[in-house]
């Protein structure tokens, strides 16, 4: 594979300082270990064009058929080391999901900064035929997001406002 004119000299990724011409201040580095079943010659996963969002996840391990409402696990061969202060967050790629029927049952899934684990995608079948991810497919999206801390500040009531307890639907069509 030959690496896109826009992706960065440093590395198979590109940083938003290059896309951007700001400094590396926007980009967020992540520690990565290609695992055995990671073939070697794949490159690691990339963003497909500049304003992609998110860098693509393959299928490192064999082809496998989900029936109908099957669901699994499908090994990428990479592990990663998120930075604290952010996650990751694994989502479906639209197309798989509209043309196939294949999608995440946990959207987006999200990666923790201490997880060292190899990154599982767990996918479905949602189509009434069987369907086969084959290796190396493309099978889903890698976003790195900053987290912000959840901080209780418990209280007997909280501030009214126009919605109130309306949900679900609630707002209408």
């Amino acid at each position: 594979m030959h690496p896109a004119p826009w992706r960065s000299q440093r590395g198979s990724l590109p940083f938003f300082s290059d896309l951007l011409g700001v400094g590396d201040a926007e980009a967020v580095r992540v520690a990565v270990t290609r695992m055995d079943h990671f073939p070697s010659d794949w490159d690691l996963p990339a963003y497909q064009t500049p304003g992609s969002a998110a860098a693509d996840l393959r299928n490192a391990g064999p082809a496998v058929t989900l029936a109908s409402l099957e669901r699994t696990l499908v090994p990428t061969g990479l592990r990663v080391a998120i930075p604290p202060g952010f996650e990751g967050q694994v989502r479906p790629r639209s197309g798989l999901a509209m043309r196939r029927g294949l999608t995440l049952p946990n959207t987006p899934g999200t990666i923790d900064s201490d997880y060292r684990g190899e990154i599982l995608v767990p996918m479905v079948n949602l189509d009434a035929a069987p369907r086969t991810i084959g290796h190396g497919e493309r099978i889903a999206q890698l976003l790195i997001a900053p987290v912000a801390r959840l901080v209780w500040d418990e209280t007997a009531d909280l501030p009214e406002t126009e919605r109130g307890e309306g949900g679900f639907g609630s707002t209408g069509r």
